[in-house]
């Protein structure tokens, strides 16, 4: 009977608040290694079940985390200069 709560949309709300909770604890007591990621998942997903936007958000996340990302992309090459405070930018091609 009480798993019948669980999946109702109120239900779920209070499993997740109740994890949350003993995610909290966990992570105070100095047991818990991942300090509530478990919750906030939940309540994203939770969030993007009735937010379009949110679930664009999340698909962005996903995107980025396989994307490899370059310290050196978009900056300037060695041998070109910008001078921002004088609105100067000098560009040597090789």
């Amino acid at each position: 009977m009480e798993f019948a709560v669980f999946v109702t949309l109120p239900g779920l709300v209070i499993l997740l608040t109740v994890v949350a909770f003993a995610d909290q604890i966990l992570r105070m007591s100095g047991r818990g290694k991942r300090g509530g990621q478990i919750s906030s998942t939940g309540f994203e997903q939770l969030h993007a079940t009735f937010s379009q936007g949110k679930q664009n958000e999340l698909k962005e996340r996903r995107s980025a985390l396989v994307l490899r990302d370059d310290e050196e992309d978009g900056a300037p090459p060695n041998r070109s200069t910008v001078d921002l405070t004088g609105g100067r930018a000098v560009i040597r091609l090789p």
